[in-house]
């Protein structure tokens, strides 16, 4: 680019055209950087007008001008400039900038932004599914945060479907606390973080897979995460243990088998769970109940036998240690609620593990639920639709018949039989 001459560029940086160049600059930015259309000047000086009149080539004599900016461009070749008007502003000023093209450019980038979206959940293992394409709209409706470049936007909605496909879609395996999800799709154990986009992204996905409100507060936030078994925290959640003893020397390990001589319960966190060795022996068997009571009853009994309590609602620490469990070898006996809730939760642990139903079975139920009228006990009435029981085809029925529902108090004493090895 040449330079202009040392004395044109002082008389066209003159006070005289000071507002011409600075209209004529905004005109152009806003066109497509074309000298086209014109500039009208209003109450202009004298100076402006003497200055004017010589650039342009003819006498101006009104308060208010009108220069055609195909004209100036003319003149300005023709003259000591020796060059058009785009080249002379930008010599006597910083570059222009195509403010047209800029905004088809951030245009063109936000739009990307979205296509990658629809790309991504398209080839994902959710595309099947109802709720990502509420997702993609509410996200397109609500638009990307003030501040974030769509270079990031597009990152980051990449780890959004990402942490969905991992704990929505169909190859999901096993619980996860969120530290661990985030290291996985972000690199760092804060990525999931409440307050942070993606979490946000994440947390509508699961509100809409699950038909369920978008939370507003901490609490709701946390148990948005457990309905996909994923761990809020570490610590603040635990699975409820009695009598086990795993191998090993560490202290953790120590710790589990002097509570178990002492017949006392133990607590165990996801924290406690990534680094306990639970390795029992070979084809150990491991019973399952879904209330406390049987654990505290087991433990006054002095009971020999292994136990966990699902304590009515198998959270993710849960089967994170039936899973532990599961890889060492260990078998697995099963009893719950005689109720539909009940019944649903045990088709879901012994389909898990193929587990053994333990005592809840047509008969068991029909005999338990005689045993208590028999001995007066107030008798609760079955509430809500039939769950067919996997393990046995007979007690859905049985319990429709009789319309009464049991909970694992009613069998308490044989229960506690089992465990202690007199059943």
């Amino acid at each position: 680019m040449s330079e202009l001459p040392a004395a044109t560029r002082d008389w066209l940086t003159g006070p005289g055209l000071t507002r011409l160049w600075k209209g004529v600059r905004k005109r152009l930015e806003s066109n497509g950087v074309q000298a086209t259309g014109s500039l009208r000047l209003t109450a202009v000086n004298a100076q402006e007008r003497n200055d004017l009149s010589l650039l342009l080539g003819k006498t101006l004599t009104g308060p208010n001008v009108t220069v055609p900016l195909d004209m100036l461009d003319a003149r300005l070749r023709a003259s000591a400039a020796g060059v058009g008007l785009r080249q002379t502003l930008e010599e006597l000023g910083p570059p222009l900038t195509d403010r047209r093209a800029a905004r088809a450019d951030v245009t063109a980038r936000r739009e990307q932004v979205w296509s990658s979206l629809a790309s991504l959940l398209d080839a994902s293992p959710l595309a099947n599914q109802e709720w990502p394409r509420q997702w993609y709209d509410f996200l397109r409706r609500a638009g990307v945060p003030k501040g974030v470049r769509p270079e990031a936007a597009i990152q980051t909605l990449q780890q959004a479907v990402q942490v969905l496909t991992t704990v929505l879609g169909p190859e999901r395996n096993g619980a996860l606390g969120r530290g661990e999800l985030a290291a996985i799709a972000t690199g760092t154990a804060h990525g999931l973080d409440d307050g942070t986009w993606l979490a946000r992204l994440v947390q509508r996905g699961i509100s809409l897979a699950h038909g369920t409100e978008f939370p507003d507060d901490a609490a709701g936030r946390r148990a948005l995460w457990r309905l996909v078994a994923v761990t809020p925290d570490e610590v603040s959640s635990t699975v409820l243990t009695y009598g086990l003893c795993p191998q090993g020397e560490g202290w953790q390990e120590r710790g589990l088998r002097e509570r178990a001589k002492h017949h006392a319960e133990a607590h165990l966190t996801p924290r406690d769970l990534h680094t306990l060795r639970l390795q029992l022996p070979a084809g150990t068997l491991v019973h399952i109940c879904e209330n406390p009571r049987v654990v505290e009853a087991a433990a006054d009994a002095a009971c020999t036998q292994p136990l966990v309590c699902t304590s009515g609602s198998a959270a993710t620490v849960v089967f994170t240690l039936l899973d532990a469990l599961a890889t060492t070898g260990c078998r697995f006996a099963y009893h719950g609620d005689f109720d539909w809730p009940g019944i649903a939760l045990a088709n879901r642990v012994i389909r898990r593990y193929e587990a053994l139903s333990w005592r809840m079975g047509a008969a068991d139920y029909e005999h338990l639920a005689a045993r208590s009228q028999a001995e007066g006990i107030p008798q609760l009435a079955l509430e809500g639709p039939p769950v067919s029981a996997d393990w046995d085809p007979d007690l859905a029925p049985a319990m429709t018949a009789l319309g009464v529902a049991l909970h694992e108090e009613a069998t308490l004493d044989l229960l506690v039989a089992d465990l202690s090895g007199q059943g």
